[in-house]
């Protein structure tokens, strides 16, 4: 066993620290909270990197899961262009892609494509 601040760390037969999930959660929580780096904040919480970003990259996962799809809101930029008889808006996507808007109907497709995008 391993002590560290006064609390006693399970390890395996190789010498690797065991630690329960609220004790991940704990360290997860202040690494939020704390504004460093990953690589950074794992050498300071004696936690190898790998094993830090396993941790918080199924914490993001879980997280996702947990909220509901219709939740979940992404912003894009929208920009209302009136070089038409018709008014019109542009929606620029972050690869390039851009959507051109001019009726309700459109807006109402444009908003389900970037639900379904906001999914993937």
């Amino acid at each position: 066993m391993t002590s560290t601040t006064g609390t006693i760390l399970k390890t395996d037969r190789l010498g690797r620290v065991r630690r329960t999930r609220e004790q991940k959660e704990a360290v997860l929580d202040e690494f939020e909270r704390s504004g460093l780096s990953g690589p950074k904040f794992a050498v300071l919480a004696g936690v190898p990197y790998q094993t830090f970003a396993t941790w918080l990259q199924r914490r993001k996962k879980k997280s996702v899961s947990m909220v509901p799809k219709t939740a979940a809101v992404h912003w894009v930029e929208a920009v209302v262009e009136s070089k038409t008889a018709a008014p019109a808006m542009t929606v620029r996507l972050p690869g390039g892609a851009t959507l051109e808007i001019s009726s309700e109907a459109q807006a109402r497709l444009a908003a389900q494509l970037l639900a379904h995008l906001a999914a993937c």
